[in-house]
């Protein structure tokens, strides 16, 4: 393959939409010279777009991320996904270079949930532990005595001894979801993906009655009322894995709608529907996700950047929790 952009002539091209008119086929051969030449990974979420998934060299849910993340002996990671997994990979690999395609590509409960306000909360409960779940910042995860993801929140607060009380942020819905499930009280912090909490209960009874034969599968991040409704309630990866085991033809979706590339893939016999936020909207894009883009991937390891930068003692804060995390899981 030729040459798509030099070094010399990157800022021209890309500023003058030369990259956008890269055909599909040029963009992932472009890719994949680039990954061979500074040997780099490309790291994805299950909710990327499906071209990005493709492309990946390792798809997974936050769980999976970090533990590939650590293992990893890439020069360069590419971290598809959203800017807290960027971070998190960072914490893991200090010494590697970390890239996101777009450092715009934030997440709800971490923006909603800073770490001069974080600091105020916890002050009011210090005999509590500190469970985080790591759709946070790296400030935040420093703050805290060990993280969780949804694949491994029930053991992370299943291994705190019963009589030691425990803070659980940023996410009030798998918080209280927890709660239910080990039946631990926790103080919770008021957080929301704004994806999940805009499913609706009524619609989807209503999306049930149309598909009567249909599984519903949901994500512990929505709202009560939602996962009252649900066959089957788990992380991405926990998901997936009932969609290939699970003996229903049709399974209907609560949550990002990335995933069904991924769960299609494993099952082509199967159908697959993505539950709607609204009876006027047929999908569950999560807005920050979906800033990835290819031709963002092809330029960030074109240009090695943008590049997440922590500072030392951020990092080493944030690891102790993480590690502790890691260690449980």
């Amino acid at each position: 393959m030729e040459e798509l952009f030099t070094l010399d002539d990157q800022d021209s091209s890309l500023s003058g939409g030369s990259l956008a008119a890269l055909s599909p086929g040029e963009l992932i051969d472009g890719i994949k010279k680039l990954k061979i030449e500074k040997n780099a990974v490309i790291m994805a979420h299950y909710y990327q777009e499906s071209e990005i998934q493709d492309i990946a060299d390792y798809i997974g849910d936050s769980l999976g991320l970090a533990q590939e993340g650590a293992k990893t002996d890439a020069d360069i990671i590419v971290l598809a996904g959203v800017l807290f997994m960027g971070e998190t990979a960072k914490i893991l690999n200090p010494k590697k270079k970390i890239l996101i395609p777009d450092l715009a590509a934030g997440c709800s409960l971490a923006d909603n949930c800073p770490a001069d306000k974080f600091t105020s909360f916890i002050s009011q409960y210090p005999d509590h532990t500190k469970v985080t779940y790591v759709n946070c910042s790296a400030e935040v995860k420093g703050l805290s005595d060990i993280l969780c993801t949804s694949s491994n929140a029930v053991r992370i607060i299943e291994s705190i001894p019963p009589e030691t009380p425990i803070l659980f942020s940023p996410d009030q819905h798998l918080g209280r979801y927890l709660i239910r499930k080990t039946g631990r009280d926790m103080v919770l912090w008021d957080g929301a993906c704004i994806v999940h909490e805009n499913f609706d209960a009524k619609n989807l009874v209503k999306l049930k009655a149309r598909h009567p034969g249909a599984a519903m599968i949901a994500h512990p991040e929505c709202p009560e009322s939602v996962l009252d409704l649900a066959d089957h309630i788990g992380s991405t990866s926990s998901l997936l894995k009932f969609a290939k085991e699970s003996d229903k033809q049709e399974i209907i979706v609560v949550t990002e709608s990335g995933i069904i590339h991924q769960m299609q893939k494993a099952c082509p016999e199967k159908t697959f529907i993505a539950a709607s936020n609204d009876e006027a909207c047929n999908c569950a894009e999560c807005p920050y996700m979906r800033l990835n883009t290819m031709q963002k991937i092809y330029a960030c390891l074109l240009q090695e950047t943008p590049e997440v930068v922590l500072e030392k003692s951020v990092i080493e804060k944030a690891l102790i929790p993480l590690e502790r995390m890691l260690e449980l899981s």
